[in-house]
């Protein structure tokens, strides 16, 4: 029996001569990994079709918990905004080889929906960095180091909040204050709708470089105080954003 399912590739690795193996982030199963026969001979039609970040619908011969089988692929969206700029392309690494991070440690389908949503929005030429950001921030609760975005985390106080401390981990209001680094009151009142804005209902974000670049700092502390996680690609991304 051939299912049909929605998905993007995340990895594909070579498998012989001519065949390889992806792994499809799908809302339905989480990844399921796919042996593609013959995908990599030159005359193969799904030789540009299983490539890496290809957005499409998988028609398979499914086995859970076993690798399925490639049957054919309908291409959804080729994301050719991103393919033709090697900023977005470098976003894109960075979003795919996070949310693999994450799907591996929570297979909750809603991340498929905060994947999926964030890389249209890039290829629709909106700010890469901002929706980043958001895919980040949304992605802290899956990791199981969620943000306390509701009072100061030290008292509780909801309140005179000054500032978002990374190794804290929440809000500091102005009684708790030591000497934490400040945030200004618009990049803290955005992370929280960072938060809980739906991705796919944005239609544009406008923010000052100088807030941006906050909220970013923020994120990268508190990622690297709390997640654990090392991605090769994120440095790569901060290199070509520090040629920009």
């Amino acid at each position: 029996m051939i299912s049909k399912f929605e998905g993007i590739i995340i990895t594909e690795t070579p498998y012989g001569d001519h065949s390889k193996i992806i792994n499809v982030l799908t809302k339905e199963k989480g990844l399921i990994g796919i042996m593609c026969h013959n995908a990599k001979s030159i005359k193969s039609p799904l030789r540009t079709k299983t490539l890496k970040f290809t957005y499409a619908y998988f028609h398979i011969r499914y086995n859970e918990n076993k690798l399925s089988t490639l049957i054919d692929v309908d291409i959804i969206n080729n994301l050719s905004n991103i393919k033709e700029d090697i900023t977005l392309i470098s976003y894109m690494s960075y979003l795919t080889d996070l949310t693999y991070q994450v799907i591996k440690q929570n297979n909750d389908p809603n991340i498929y929906d905060i994947f999926k949503n964030t890389i249209l929005k890039i290829n629709d030429k909106q700010n890469p960095q901002i929706l980043t950001n958001i895919l980040e921030l949304k992605y802290l609760e899956y990791l199981g180091v969620g943000l306390n975005l509701d009072s100061c985390i030290k008292c509780g106080n909801k309140t005179k909040i000054v500032t978002l401390d990374p190794d804290e981990g929440g809000f500091i209001c102005q009684d708790c204050y030591t000497n934490e680094k400040l945030i200004s009151p618009k990049a803290i009142k955005l992370i929280r709708m960072y938060y809980l804005i739906d991705i796919s209902t944005i239609t544009d974000i406008k923010i000052s470089k100088d807030v941006s670049e906050e909220i970013n700092y923020f994120l990268n502390k508190y990622y690297d105080r709390y997640t654990g996680l090392y991605l090769k690609s994120k440095d790569f991304l901060h290199k070509i954003n520090n040629l920009n």
